[in-house]
């Protein structure tokens, strides 16, 4: 099982929850790049989501130049569903984020712009 899918299987929500900003700013000191981190990280889970969709859906693809109907595949379907129900990557992110599972640095050149 792909790692993604173990973190989305494992106890995290897929509604979405008040968080105290407090416990977020505490992270790093500065809300905005709490929060700046979160989105990247949750962009990075997206990207590596829609990737593995992608290739799992590429398997069951027919490559035939008709213009027949496309027929549906059960199995295809059965995925789609299971990847929708998945939590929504900024909820993943930040679950990740507030258990200090995300790394993250400052970059010095930032510091004086």
């Amino acid at each position: 099982m792909n790692k993604l899918r173990r973190q989305s299987s494992s106890n995290i929500l897929s509604v979405i929850e008040a968080k105290n900003l407090s416990e977020i700013k505490k992270k790093t000191g500065n809300l905005y790049e709490s929060i700046n981190i979160i989105a990247k990280r949750s962009n990075q889970i997206n990207i590596a989501i829609k990737e593995e969709l992608h290739n799992k859906l590429e398997e069951f693809a027919s490559h035939t130049d008709s213009l027949e109907e496309i027929h549906e595949n059960k199995e295809q379907i059965e995925i789609s569903k299971a990847y929708e129900r998945m939590p929504n990557p900024a909820i993943l992110a930040t679950q990740e984020f507030m258990e200090d599972k995300v790394y993250y640095r400052k970059n010095e050149d930032d510091l004086f712009r």
